[in-house]
């Protein structure tokens, strides 16, 4: 017998929202070699600092969208590519039923490792608390909209908060609730790549993917060795940035990944 898919309330939601796929957007992927990075966290791990690849590969990309890759930090309003002058991050986490929330980390790109920790537990505990903020609640008021009346008030407000750039403040909702970027990892349910959607009612032009750690063989030194090996991968908002874009952004998380100290520092200290 078919089991009927569970009709939750990111379900109604995401079938208002998404449509058949027409837009222009540009998908990338890497490898990473990770090894000595989780030596390094469970050093910190060991030390008292609850980290984990989650909040290594967040700052990493927060810091590049600030000074290496600011492209990716902008957004389209009326035609016109806009920058940011801040870098927030949103970040996907399972809730206690097992379903995706997310959470706001507001100028990541300031944060070092210890104080991103800190904060990300704190936001983490009360989303789990139902403290979450109102523009993540607000798929909640979406949801309770009968259908067709639901697609018709999705629109009034993307066009709202995305279209005119104003604010819906009684949601909580504006052209800036879901920050610069969207990283979520789903090598935490069991998934080893993905690509993923951007998301319609955000004006981020990156959502960065974390995929599963696995065993490889890989040559170093003209010798085959087993590594552990992530693999990564993006969705680019291809009216504001360009495939090198993405290479630039890769290529600075290579360079950090092999020296992760560096983010146990504030940027400038």
């Amino acid at each position: 017998m078919t089991q009927k898919p569970l009709n939750n309330e990111w379900r109604k939601v995401a079938a208002t929202i998404y449509r058949k796929p027409v837009d222009s957007k540009i998908f990338g992927s890497v490898e990473i070699d990770v090894t000595e990075l989780e030596e390094f966290i469970s050093l910190k791990r060991r030390e008292g600092l609850k980290i984990t690849l989650t909040h290594i590969f967040l700052l990493i990309v927060a810091r590049a969208l600030k000074n290496e890759v600011p492209e990716l930090n902008t957004f389209i309003r009326r035609g016109n590519v806009i920058s940011r002058d801040h870098v927030d991050a949103m970040v996907s986490v399972l809730n206690d039923e097992g379903q995706m929330s997310s959470v706001k980390i507001s100028n990541a790109d300031s944060l070092n490792l210890t104080e991103l920790a800190a904060t990300m537990n704190d936001e983490i505990r009360n989303s789990k608390l139902g403290k979450e903020s109102k523009a993540m609640r607000a798929k909640g008021f979406l949801a309770k909209i009968p259908w067709p009346l639901r697609i018709w008030v999705f629109k009034l407000v993307k066009m709202i908060t995305i279209d005119l750039g104003l604010k819906i403040k009684p949601l909580g909702l504006s052209g800036e609730s879901f920050g610069s970027f969207v990283i979520t990892n789903i090598g935490s349910i069991g998934l080893d790549m993905g690509y993923p959607a951007l998301f319609p009612t955000s004006n981020v032009a990156i959502v960065f993917v974390m995929g599963g750690v696995s065993k490889k063989p890989v040559v170093i030194n003209d010798q085959i060795v087993i590594r552990r090996i992530m693999s990564l991968g993006a969705a680019l908002d291809h009216r504001v940035v360009d495939a090198i874009h993405g290479g630039k952004l890769f290529k600075y998380i290579k360079q950090v990944v092999r020296n992760p100290r560096a983010l146990e520092s504030k940027p400038g200290d």
